[in-house]
């Protein structure tokens, strides 16, 4: 199963939601592969590792042919990434610039990577806030597509255009594309906005048919802290290894166990939409 995370708005935790996803399924023991397909290389980041040090990367395998096999490095048991780092950021440039070079630009991630496949229970693919060329190899090549969703001003607007696209390509490129659903991040329900957003983002999914969590992911500080303090995801720090008051937010930080077991009954299809 292939899902990618994906908003065209920056800051609303697709690293968070893609690493602290892998982080449960590992625990699971299912074999996970992260794929960063943006070039501020977060995900490297999150499991403390300086994306500058990768001798070869996820533009290696769309720009040069390189075997995916050549970049993916393990980040702990059961949890591959195939990096990004600075390289990425020419990508759009490369391959519109040379499009005799790559005649089908939207195919390239698909093409590279399929047989990947075969070697991983889940492969989740972290995006960048933007619509451009990587992100139409990322829905070309995925399966679902889960976006998270901070429920302030304008965001509905931004909801839509991901919306939109998505079923561009679905239409053009890959008709087995499905928006998995909408997952509320970074909420605090006791403000009127972010009470009123998400009512107004469940209509608009109703409509659409498109699903939206039931659970919502808060706004707290312990996402950051697990990725400065203890180099790794929240749902990868045991409780053993918190002191004070970060045993008080541990299950607040493990709210992607909740939202795990949800993203699994959605897939089985057990969940009405």
């Amino acid at each position: 199963m292939i899902i990618c995370v994906n908003n065209n708005k920056g800051g609303v935790l697709k690293t968070t939601t893609v690493t602290n996803i892998a982080g449960v399924y590992a625990s699971q023991g299912k074999k996970v592969l992260i794929v960063d397909a943006d070039n501020q290389s977060n995900v490297a980041l999150s499991f403390g590792l300086n994306p500058d040090n990768f001798r070869t990367s996820i533009y290696d395998v769309l720009c040069g042919g390189l075997p995916p096999e050549d970049a993916i490095i393990s980040l702990q048991d059961n949890i591959d990434l195939l990096p990004s780092n600075r390289d990425l950021i020419s990508f759009e440039f490369d391959i519109i610039g040379d499009i005799k070079s790559y005649p089908e630009p939207f195919l390239l991630m698909k093409k590279a990577l399929q047989h990947l496949k075969d070697d991983y229970d889940y492969i989740l693919i972290d995006t960048p806030p933007s619509l451009g060329l990587m992100n139409g190899n990322v829905f070309t090549f995925a399966d679902k597509v889960l976006i998270p969703f901070v429920p302030e001003l304008y965001a509905m607007r931004s909801l839509i255009e991901v919306i939109d696209t998505i079923n561009d390509f679905k239409e053009e490129y890959n008709p087995e594309l499905e928006v998995l659903g909408v997952l509320g991040t970074l909420v605090n329900m006791q403000t009127n906005l972010h009470t009123g957003v998400m009512q107004e983002t469940k209509r608009y999914a109703e409509e659409k048919g498109v699903y939206v969590f039931d659970t919502i992911v808060p706004r707290t500080i312990e996402f950051a802290n697990s990725v400065s303090y203890h180099k790794k995801p929240a749902t990868l720090v045991t409780r053993k290894s918190l002191v004070g008051k970060n045993k008080l937010n541990y299950e607040k930080a493990n709210v992607f166990y909740d939202v795990c077991k949800e993203l699994t009954l959605l897939l089985e299809g057990n969940v009405v939409k």
